[in-house]
């Protein structure tokens, strides 16, 4: 709990936890904080054993009193703004957003206001004392689709651990460069590109990164596909796409020049070139409630712009099989 501000708590040491290091010992008292959390607090003194400050691998025994005591950590100074947020769902623990394409998720150089950290800031005050502000994973600027953002500790542990358990489901709908004749998986590490900083690449020392991909419809030279992540890389889908010769059509970091589909007609040339960034909406996000343990699910329909890519280039197929026909 808190008391004027500050995060207070007192426990006795049940018979289950003594001769338990004092971090795992508290770790099972108080799971709304996380370990890093914790183990912080006990180095800083701010967590006590029976008045005194304890190392986190020191013993507890049956009966000793742990209290805490500790100023909460403002984590931003990013000012609330009244930005209109699309919210699928939300509760005291979760906020669930459809984030249109355009609109930066945390504040940085050069977009220090207008995000949605700002618009998150306004509606719900409360997330400005949690780490980055209750963002526990993003989206590309001018990627679209749902995203989770905590509102409370408790959320906050829980989410990163199911990120980082793999838990968490994201489902991603995407138009790349190509004609797929299949679904599969791509399992190639993704680490800082080698020469140019802002991009990612597949490289050797990179960290695991795992995209699964099912086709949902082929046009004559793109492929709708839908990707499934296992691991959350910053550009993980792009990255992985342009690796296997297929990148995200308007994509202006890995997608290259753009390529024409044979027999194009003037308006898929204009559509395709007016396409001003990547193809990629988020289109479905699967977690366990916080709280509840309930599994929830959510999903957003695909925005304007890429509806009429779809069906710019379905319309575009139909006349290239009449044609050949």
């Amino acid at each position: 709990m808190s008391t004027d501000n500050r995060i207070t708590a007192r426990f006795v040491v049940p018979a289950e936890l003594s001769d338990r290091r004092l971090d795992q010992a508290v770790a099972q008292l108080m799971p709304e904080h996380s370990r890093s959390r914790l183990q912080t607090w006990i180095r800083a003194g701010a967590l006590t054993v029976n008045g005194e400050s304890r190392k986190p691998r020191d013993k507890v025994m049956l009966d000793d009193v742990i209290a805490l005591n500790a100023e909460p950590e403002v984590q931003v100074s990013w000012t609330a703004e009244d930005i209109r947020l699309d919210i699928v769902y939300e509760d005291e623990h979760l906020l669930v957003i459809n984030k249109p394409a355009g609109l930066v998720v945390h504040p940085a150089a050069g977009h220090a206001e207008g995000t949605l950290v700002n618009a998150v800031l306004n509606h719900a005050p409360e997330v400005e004392n949690l780490p980055r502000a209750g963002i526990v994973h993003r989206l590309d600027k001018d990627t679209s689709g749902i995203m989770v953002v905590a509102r409370s500790l408790v959320a906050h542990t829980s989410l990163v651990e199911q990120l980082q358990t793999r838990t968490m489901g994201r489902e991603y709908d995407a138009v790349v460069v190509g004609s797929l004749t299949g679904g599969a998986t791509v399992d190639a590490p993704i680490g800082r590109h080698p020469r140019e900083r802002k991009k990612m690449a597949v490289v050797a020392a990179g960290k695991p990164a795992v995209t699964h991909y099912r086709l949902v419809e082929r046009f004559a030279a793109h492929t709708h596909i839908r990707c499934r992540l296992e691991s959350g890389r910053t550009h993980q889908i792009r990255v992985h796409m342009a690796y296997i010769k297929h990148p995200l059509v308007g994509d202006p970091l890995y997608g290259g020049r753009m390529r024409l589909p044979k027999g194009a007609t003037p308006e898929l040339r204009d559509l395709l070139a007016g396409f001003g960034r990547q193809a990629l909406h988020a289109r479905q996000l699967t977690l366990e409630h916080p709280e509840t343990g309930e599994r929830l699910s959510w999903e957003v329909p695909l925005p304007a712009d890429m509806v009429a890519l779809i069906e710019g280039l379905r319309a575009h197929a139909r006349e290239r099989e009449l044609h050949d026909f």
